[in-house]
């Protein structure tokens, strides 16, 4: 999401930007990504570019915090925007009285189903509450995301702000291009881990094996759970009808989705679902189980799942790719739908609450 609002930012000379961020290797270093926007990088011992480990987090909040505190005392700067209520919100706040911020709630930083942060939420609950109380602004990237950050906090004001997808890199197979097979492709796209729920996708695929249906599930992304779900995958025997690809360069999504006919999850909590975006920018239906940010992009492309089990997602592409007609309708309604999740409308969005504040 950053880059692509930096390269919107880049065209307003009105805007003068430092961000401060991660570097994967020790050591400080910046960028000049535009004439007006520089990327100061602070470097950590990172073990992977996918998965932040707790103690990775420590090493950041420590060296960026000092390189923050540095940034603010030589630079006057009129606002700080962060991007996560915690670790960055915490910087933040603790220099509230010299800056306004505004806070961009993403998923993870909003208390709620993910187990992994689970001891972190009851540790820092009182912390999040204060950093979101004291902020000009605080902004969730979906209904369903401000409505779980209500839950949490119900005194404070939520804006919504949604994700954005590029719409030119990401769009439907060449109509001239054909696909030219009788089988069911089907793609998710996340990380492996227990929130995503991608053992009711293999249970799913299984029913429809059983059921005859010519099937094929691509797996794409990495996480704690990926070992155990290829030995389940295994155990059902369905290593010719699933595929793990595992971790994919961001260049290499568009082939994927344009080569599928359907995007599933049975994801119990998102923000707002990136991958979901690129996939209806493609021209894919979606089939997935109710969570939040659903409800801003299922409008006549897909079906949201009410039962969350196996046997619904399977009834539901099983009735979705035997009535060709409809599967074209929810195509073409994912494409146009996508039009409206632009980076230019999300940073214009932004740039009102800037300007406001």
């Amino acid at each position: 999401m950053h880059l692509n609002m930096l390269k919107e930012y880049s065209k307003h000379n009105d805007l003068s930007i430092d961000v401060l961020t991660s570097a994967p290797q020790p050591g400080n270093h910046i960028i000049r990504f535009s004439n007006n926007i520089n990327i100061h990088k602070v470097g950590v011992h990172k073990k992977s570019l996918h998965f932040w480990r707790k103690m990775e987090i420590l090493e950041w909040i420590v060296k960026a915090g000092h390189y923050y505190k540095k940034l603010i005392k030589h630079k006057k700067y009129d606002l700080v925007h962060s991007f996560f209520g915690f670790p960055t919100g915490w910087f933040c706040y603790r220099s509230r009285n010299k800056l306004p911020y505004i806070i961009s709630l993403r998923g993870s930083d909003v208390p709620g189903k993910n187990l992994r942060f689970a001891f972190e939420y009851r540790l820092l609950g009182i912390m999040f509450k204060a950093i979101w109380k004291n902020a000009s602004a605080l902004i969730a990237c979906s209904e369903g995301l401000k409505q779980r950050a209500l839950k949490f906090y119900p005194q404070v004001k939520i804006d919504v702000v949604p994700n954005g997808v590029d719409i030119e890199k990401f769009c439907p197979i060449s109509q001239n291009t054909e696909k030219k097979s009788d089988v069911i492709r089907l793609i998710t796209v996340g990380r492996l881990s227990n929130t995503k729920r991608v053992d009711i996708l293999i249970d799913a695929v299984k029913i429809l094996v059983e059921q005859g249906k010519k099937v094929k599930l691509l797996i794409v992304g990495g996480g704690s759970l990926k070992d155990s779900l290829e030995k389940l995958a295994a155990q059902k025997n369905l290593a010719n009808f699933i595929e793990f690809k595992g971790i994919v360069d961001s260049e290499q999504m568009p082939q994927l989705y344009q080569n599928s006919d359907l995007y599933v999850s049975a994801t119990m909590q998102e923000g707002m679902s990136n991958a979901m975006l690129e996939a209806i920018a493609c021209g894919l239906p979606i089939i997935t189980t109710q969570c939040e940010g659903v409800d801003e992009l299922i409008k006549g492309n897909g079906i949201i799942i009410k039962e969350e089990t196996a046997d619904e997602i399977a009834k539901a592409i099983s009735e979705l790719v035997m009535n060709t007609e409809k599967l074209e309708s929810m195509s073409k309604a994912s494409r146009k739908h996508s039009e409206n999740f632009t980076w230019k409308s999300v940073s214009q969005a932004y740039l009102k609450f800037y300007q406001k504040i």
